[in-house]
């Protein structure tokens, strides 16, 4: 039985999108046009894939089954072209970037036009925000993360580790004194980072592998780091801090280090992609170029590098 791989396509965007209409859209065909080829592929299957209302429309039982297997023809169909595009030596379409939303700002933003420059056929979809997303069903290539992998089904090229240090305004260490171990910072009200998995606590140790585990209270809690630098700076309280955000403010005295003698397990910057048998040429050319800017040994926002 020959069947139109066409119409595969065009349902599994249905299925996606959650309408017909939506569907038309994303592919730049008629509506009209969108339900032809749907009703067609039913007729060529004998199956009814969608159940049809006035609201919404659903996959039938035998519609998630071919849902299934024709998302993964589709993706191998565009990873075909996107692979003979890379033989000619060109990378093209468009790339859907996450990114977390300071890292974004700071650091993948300005090194974005060189990536743009040297794929003058590739379009850059870069969202940012401080959620964890879910790659495949919000259709995403690629996503910069500052966490562990858990999810399986992913695949994650470590790139830059992220050490977190406590700081604070001079001002505010004047007022209510240097911490000399972690027990003391149990007595400071804290800037806290909400989207950790536990934003009250801290675990330090030292050289001698002495390891002191508090609880902090808050004093202000919110979901952006960069968001409570204002605060941070004017003495409302110390935070944890990532270096890549701290380290301009430490190098020109607005913040200051404390407990220096004494560390946190140190978060790792990922790269992370959907699994796939072949990696797409645009996907590809994406992480190479994070590990050129922000491999082991190559971020630019150490300490070492800012006094």
């Amino acid at each position: 039985m020959a069947v139109d791989l066409n119409g595969f396509a065009v349902f599994v965007k249905v299925a996606e999108t959650g309408g017909f209409t939506a569907a038309a859209d994303a592919l730049g065909l008629s509506k009209s046009m969108v339900s032809r080829q749907v009703s067609q592929l039913e007729d060529e299957l004998g199956v009814r894939l969608l159940n049809r209302t006035t609201r919404r429309i659903s996959l039938t039982e035998a519609g998630t089954v071919i849902f299934e297997r024709a998302s993964r023809i589709v993706a191998e169909a565009a990873e075909a072209v996107e692979e003979a595009s890379c033989v000619e030596g060109a990378v093209r379409g468009t790339l859907r970037v996450n990114a977390p939303m300071t890292f974004g700002i700071r650091q993948l933003g300005p090194v974005l036009p060189e990536f743009l420059a040297r794929h003058p056929e590739l379009t850059v979809d870069l969202a940012l925000n401080d959620r964890r997303v879910d790659l495949i069903e919000e259709g995403f290539d690629v996503s910069l993360r500052i966490s562990a992998l858990t999810d399986s089904s992913l695949i994650a090229r470590q790139l830059a580790p992220v050490e977190r240090h406590v700081v604070g305004a001079p001002s505010f260490f004047e007022k209510h004194g240097v911490p000399e171990r972690p027990a003391d910072l149990g007595r400071h009200p804290f800037l806290l980072y909400t989207l950790l998995a536990r934003p009250t606590h801290l675990e330090m140790e030292n050289a001698s592998g002495e390891r002191e585990q508090v609880e902090l209270k808050a004093r202000m809690l919110c979901n952006n780091a960069d968001a409570m630098l204002g605060a941070l700076e004017a003495g409302a309280g110390p935070a944890l801090l990532p270096d890549f955000i701290g380290c301009d403010h430490l190098k020109s005295g607005t913040l200051m280090r404390v407990l220096e003698g004494w560390s946190m397990p140190p978060l790792t910057l990922h790269a992370i992609y959907p699994h796939s048998r072949h990696l797409s040429a645009k996907t590809r050319a994406f992480v190479d170029f994070t590990v050129e800017k922000f491999g082991p040994g190559k971020a630019p926002w150490g300490l070492e590098r800012n006094g």
